[in-house]
């Protein structure tokens, strides 16, 4: 259980340094907030700043205007930035912090750049405002040199105060993998901290103990040297001593050291240079996410063994700096409130709900989450305002805000107090039949008031009759209380007032109710006006219906079982694409005629008809197409996808290829190749799958065949006696390669005795293949002339 209350609540150790300014003018220049450019579309986030001081800086604010999270921009800016005076300067630095407010390297920026202009008031505001949320360790580095430069002109006696601080960083960041570092710089100032007295003494050598400990068992870079300086210190001081303290921390170092190479696999994975921005859908984006989410569970899984308070600590910090890359990510924030709240954390999880929420204001299953969490924790007040802030959200506000209050407050105060909720959401703008169905079925369900619910679902056909949703809905409930003259009713008052393109559904619907609760007479009767409703007086039909055949598969169908094989599935389908491409093209022509007769007006489709891009489809046809068939045939492409690049450059897949394509598809094979495709029989059908073929024959034994007189018998006789012949003349030819070499060598003078050895190894090599190649149809030889004798 984890019950750190100090996890979000760490103080800085020096008020004194990080206060706010007391400058005026630098206090105002560190509060001034951008604005967003959400609220406005057309007014630029940099309109509260003086005029761009070069081209490259205009063109980037124009790009930022475009897009609000274009990086590269951001960069351009963060540069120019850091070589403008500090009075231009600071205006982009609050623009970049407050648009990547996890940023570490921006705030180290803004650090420096006050810094150089030696205005510490507005540096202590700085690191006040971004040390607590954001774990970068080179900010964490740069407030370091910040504060033992400030204490270094204050003279000896603020050694203290920066020990404070070198204790609060390592206290924070001292977990980074790449903390060596710091832990040495930390070392170092402790041994050069000026000493007085022997109790001082003593006091600094308890702190180089407990600061090497910490860092000893810490999975970072450049642990085994601090191991090994640890060694050093404690031999330095008392051998004996040493042998118990080193004795009793080197397993836990070992461990540490083992740690540290399984987590250096994770940061591996880890590109620390990018940016907080929402999700663009980019792979980068994906595989950083992965490899964040697997150290999350590898530091979950505690491989160190680490104590519950201990652990904490660590798996916070590692959601923490997560969070500097993924601040714009619902799914991290729900992730780290739900694991501290599993650990017996309930405090810090509602401040990490909290910071979700500023960080993502928009997000309504974020508001969701929070709700959930307090209602269950007992928090019912907080909970209620969770919600109500949700429902007041001018901007995300909607029916499914006011039904989930609703629901809450049925929980939570009773069915009377959550009818009061529907009667003042329905006044909401926001609102739409969706609230009426959730109200109708809660009252149906859980008051168990059917008469209480028709009348909701009564008082919402009035304002949502054209809704064809909402008639449907309405018709489930009187299902439900098996009132069948109602349900006709309501599909009649329905379909007189909805136009044809828009009944569909509810003519479906209608349907589906007569097969169910009706007899064939009223069943096809509702088929037939079916059919005229959705035809016009041109015979064409107004929207788009399912053939006869489909209407029949439909009312026999139950569930998944279908009366029809999935083949004729198949061709009914595509006989609608082709029915759907028929009625496009009839629609194209009708739009050209239309604008030959009137230039003022175009021909267009109705607003309301919804239909597929089915212009690239076609049904499948295998049969070959033409003499060039042969060969894409035996090539295994006709009417298949067994090598895709060539097919979709030849066309395949969207018709007959033409000439020129099939040519130029033609001229990537070889000469032999192209000779021995067009010497294949067609294929005409499917093409076979090749592996199945091929396990198929290994799994059977294929028989010899065997001819009148024992035809097999001699051919493996015959087989024999070749391959002693070649035997032979094998080494006929050693014989004469020797002899020749042997001459040539006399010829030149002295023997060449490398030669002559790599030409031997090669011929060895040369006579074993063929050795092997002749037992082997030996082999098969006797084994055929075995067979025959059978």
């Amino acid at each position: 259980m984890i019950n750190d209350g100090k996890l979000f609540k760490a103080q800085i150790p020096e008020r004194s340094l990080l206060a706010a300014p007391a400058d005026g003018a630098a206090a105002a220049a560190a509060d001034s907030s951008s604005p967003s450019p959400s609220g406005s579309s057309r007014r630029s986030v940099f309109s509260h700043l003086g005029p761009p001081a070069s081209d490259k800086e205009r063109a980037a604010r124009e790009r930022i205007d475009a897009q609000k999270y274009d990086v590269e921009a951001w960069e351009i800016l963060a540069d120019e930035a850091q070589s403008r005076p500090i009075a231009h300067a600071t205006g982009i630095f609050e623009l970049l912090v407050s648009t990547f407010p996890t940023a570490g390297k921006f705030w180290k920026m803004y650090a420096e750049a006050m810094i150089k202009a030696s205005n510490d008031d507005a540096v202590r505001h700085i690191f006040s405002r971004c040390l607590l949320s954001c774990f970068h360790l080179e900010l964490w580095k740069c407030y370091i040199k910040f504060i033992r430069r400030v204490n270094e002109q204050k003279g000896p006696e603020s050694k203290e105060e920066t020990r404070k601080a070198f204790e609060f960083t390592v206290g924070h960041v001292g977990m980074d993998i790449s903390a060596g570092p710091l832990w040495f710089e930390y070392i170092t100032f402790l041994k050069t901290m000026p000493i007085s007295s022997p109790q001082e003494e003593a006091q600094r050598m308890l702190l180089l103990r407990k600061a090497y400990q910490q860092a000893v068992l810490s999975p970072i870079h450049h642990i085994e040297q601090l191991w090994k300086e640890y060694e050093s210190f404690e031999n330095t001081i008392s051998r004996a001593l040493a042998k118990g303290l080193v004795a009793d921390f080197q397993p836990k170092h070992f461990n540490a050291r083992a740690v540290y190479r399984e987590r250096k696999k994770f940061w591996d994975q880890i590109d620390q240079s990018l940016l907080p921005v929402p999700f663009a859908g980019s792979f980068k984006e994906e595989q950083q996410n992965s490899s964040w989410k697997q150290l999350l569970a590898f530091e979950k899984n505690n491989p160190q063994r680490l104590e519950p308070a201990l652990l904490a600590r660590r798996v916070v910090f590692t959601y923490e700096q997560c969070l500097m890359y993924f601040y714009h990510y619902p799914d991290i924030w729900y992730d780290y409130a739900m694991w501290l709240a599993q650990n017996g954390s309930n405090d810090n999880a509602a401040v990490v709900f909290g910071r979700a929420l500023i960080a993502l204001p928009d997000a309504t299953i974020i508001y969701y989450a929070y709700a959930e969490f307090e209602e269950a924790r007992g928090s019912i007040k907080d909970a209620k305002k969770i919600y109500e802030t949700l429902v007041s959200h001018e901007k995300i506000a909607n029916s499914l805000a006011h039904i989930q209050l609703m629901r809450f407050v049925r929980r939570t105060e009773g069915i009377e107090a959550a009818r009061k909720v529907f009667s003042e959401a329905r006044k909401s703008p926001s609102c739409t039949y969706h609230l009426y169905v959730a109200c109708a079925v809660m009252v149906f369900c859980v008051d168990k008031d059917p008469k209480v619910a028709r009348d909701i679902f009564e008082l919402g056909l009035k304002k949502y009759i054209h809704e064809p949703s909402y008639v449907t809905e309405y018709a489930d409930f009187l299902c439900r209380l098996n009132d069948d003259r109602n349900v006709r009713a309501l599909f009649e008052r329905a379909l007189n007032v909805l136009p044809a393109e828009e009944s569909v559904e509810v003519w479906n619907r209608f349907l589906a109710f007569e097969q169910m609760y009706g007899d064939i007479p009223s069943m096809l009767k509702v088929a037939q006006r079916r059919k005229e409703a959705l035809t016009g007086d041109d015979g064409v039909a107004v929207a788009s219906s399912e053939s006869s055949m489909q209407q029949l598969i439909s009312r026999y169908r139950f569930l998944d079982l279908w009366p029809c094989s999935s083949q004729d599935l198949d061709h009914l389908a595509q006989q609608q694409i082709m029915l759907q491409k028929l009625e496009e093209k009839q629609l194209a022509i009708g739009n050209v005629q239309g604008a030959k007769k009137s230039q003022n007006s175009v021909a267009t489709p109705p607003k309301n008809l919804i239909r597929p891009d089915v212009s690239q489809m076609t049904p499948y046809d295998p049969k070959p197409a033409g003499n060039d068939a042969l060969v894409l045939s035996g090539l295994g492409l006709q009417g298949s996808t067994a090598m895709p690049g060539l097919a979709s450059r030849a066309g395949l897949g969207r018709g007959p290829a033409d000439d020129s394509s099939m040519e130029e598809l033609l001229r990537l094979l070889p000469p032999a190749v192209k000779t021995f495709l067009s010497q294949l029989p067609p294929v005409d059908g499917p093409i076979p799958d090749v592996d199945l073929v091929i396990s198929i024959l290994l799994e059977n034994e294929v028989p010899n065949p065997t001819g009148p007189n024992g035809s097999t018998k001699s051919a493996a006789a015959t087989s024999g006696r070749a391959g002693r012949h070649a035997k032979r003349k094998d080494l006929e030819a050693q014989e004469e390669d020797d002899a020749a070499l042997q001459s040539q060598a006399a010829q030149s003078g002295p023997k060449d005795v490398f030669r002559m050895r790599q030409l031997q190894r090669s011929r060895a090599v040369s006579n074993a293949s063929a050795k092997r190649l002749q037992q082997s149809s030996t082999s098969s030889g006797l084994s055929a002339e075995k067979s025959v004798s059978n």
